[in-house]
């Protein structure tokens, strides 16, 4: 992969993290990647698409940290409750990544949906030997991951807007709520 290229991914990251998705323009990426404002255009077809590599990325990231927990020598529920505490933190670090990832796309693209699918996969596969332990109920591991990555997901967004605080509205926190869940699950 191409330096520019590089530099124009991690100029976009940057504008995202400092003001969001409505921060970044290509005139702009280019400028903080040092090169011509149509620079861009010859390896992007416009901020969407550059936008789709950035979040591709942040789920390859967070991927990576969920297969790292995946080898942890401890039961399948703790791994998986180990994997939505990542994605908590993760969503909490980062948050104009997290809604970048999962706001809305008006055009497919083929590297985020292969990013997307893959880390999917994964939570389904975690869901699944959790089951199979018998330490969470269920027969259908993909229903199962798509509650606990809902609930996971909208306590964090309420977290982050503020709905959601310890000592103040709802009276936890999102890795609370997932100690929670899991808690109700098990029992």
């Amino acid at each position: 992969m191409s330096s520019t290229r590089e530099s124009l991914i991690t100029a976009a990251t940057e504008l995202l993290d400092a003001g969001g998705a409505g921060n970044v323009t290509l005139r702009e990426v280019g400028h903080r990647a040092g090169v011509s404002h149509n620079a861009p255009y010859k390896h992007f077809t416009d901020k969407e698409s550059l936008l789709a590599v950035v979040a591709a990325r942040e789920l390859d990231q967070l991927r990576e940290m969920m297969t790292a927990t995946q080898a942890d020598e401890v039961a399948p529920a703790e791994v998986l409750r180990r994997i939505l505490i990542q994605y908590v933190d993760w969503a909490l670090d980062r948050p104009a990544r997290f809604r970048l990832v999962f706001g809305p796309w008006t055009q497919p693209n083929d590297t985020l949906s292969t990013s997307a699918e893959a880390t999917w996969k994964l939570l389904i596969e975690a869901t699944a030997a959790a089951q199979q332990a018998g330490t969470l109920p269920g027969t259908d591991p993909e229903r199962m991951a798509a509650l606990l990555r809902a609930t996971t997901h909208g306590a964090v967004d309420l977290a982050l807007t503020g709905h959601l605080v310890a000592d103040g509205k709802g009276k936890a926190t999102p890795a609370l709520l997932v100690a929670d869940l899991f808690d109700y699950l098990q029992s």
